[in-house]
């Protein structure tokens, strides 16, 4: 896969562009690379100490992971419902959906490959079976198709959204609205490309619904369910918003997870509590409840003395 940029500032070296425009790889991994060739600027192979100028065109060559390295392993999985079409999990807050650069053991795909004799094809030997996916510090319900029809089926459904998730988070402050809707294009934060944003150009349309379900005062607990399935759709709107999820390392504030009294939650406390679905075979509509996870349950628990 070939990826372009421009650059916008002088003197930077190609390497640290790089790596702050593809943050999901490490400085180590665009090096290797970047000596193997695979970088160039304005058409012309450079090696990674090359100064950029404003307005250069900057092209990365990312080669596909070796299918080698995508093992099964025995990996424990909190499985909801399974059958010859699909399986549903629930996902612990940690664990990496499927391999990426620089992470090739310890995902689900891992732990499904081991699990199943079988996965839908159609996402390549990198994502077998994945249809949609969940932030890795994000827990909750999601479900990957066994076979291409089920997995054709479950994605033409996300897509005109007959199948959907419902998220519950807690977060900082306390909102005054009962329920609302949160519209703004998320894309690359220009500042740190780490993070996602709502931006004005080369953002993608997103929609989040919301409903209050309890008030603690300092922090609400919320309900969302997505029309769209952005990249930190949840974490960038509520931050948006003025309220962060509690125990966002990334868009949260300084309190991260420490709540009044002393109490911390390791993670951000935010949920894919149910999943709606039609079985892709058998036409059944279906509904999926994965309970919180217990730190996420003690911290609504504590919220409510």
């Amino acid at each position: 896969m070939r990826i372009s940029f421009t650059a916008d500032k002088a003197d930077e070296r190609l390497d640290v562009f790089l790596t702050r425009m593809q943050p999901e790889f490490s400085r180590s991994h665009i090096q290797k690379l970047i000596a193997g060739g695979l970088a160039a600027v304005n058409q012309n192979i450079r090696r990674g100490n090359f100064k950029l100028k404003p307005a250069d065109n900057v092209e990365l060559e990312i080669p596909e992971p070796e299918n080698a390295e995508i093992l099964p392993e025995e990996l424990p999985l909190d499985i909801l419902y399974e059958d010859r079409d699909i399986i549903v999990i629930n996902k612990a807050r940690g664990m990496v959906v499927h391999p990426a650069a620089g992470v090739y053991s310890g995902t689900l795909v891992n732990a499904l490959m081991h699990h199943c004799d079988d996965l839908s094809g159609i996402n390549g030997e990198i994502r077998p079976g994945i249809v949609h996916r969940l932030d890795k510090d994000t827990s909750g319900v999601m479900v990957a198709a066994k076979n291409d029809q089920a997995h054709l089926s479950l994605a033409k459904q996300i897509q005109e959204k007959s199948a959907f998730r419902i998220y519950q988070a807690v977060v900082w402050g306390n909102i005054k609205e009962e329920s609302g809707t949160i519209h703004g294009d998320i894309g690359r934060h220009p500042a740190d490309r780490k993070k996602m944003a709502i931006v004005k150009e080369n953002g993608k349309p997103a929609t989040t619904h919301f409903r209050v379900l309890e008030r603690f005062g300092e922090q609400t607990l919320v309900e969302c369910r997505l029309e769209t399935g952005r990249t930190h759709q949840i974490r960038v709107h509520m931050t948006y918003i003025g309220h962060p999820v509690v125990g966002d390392p990334k868009y949260g504030t300084d309190r991260h997870g420490r709540i009044r009294g002393g109490f911390t939650i390791r993670g951000q406390a935010l949920h894919s509590e149910i999943l709606e679905l039609t079985h892709p075979v058998t036409g059944e509509r279906m509904t999926f409840k994965a309970p919180v996870p217990d730190d996420m349950a003690k911290l609504i628990a504590k919220l409510r003395r």
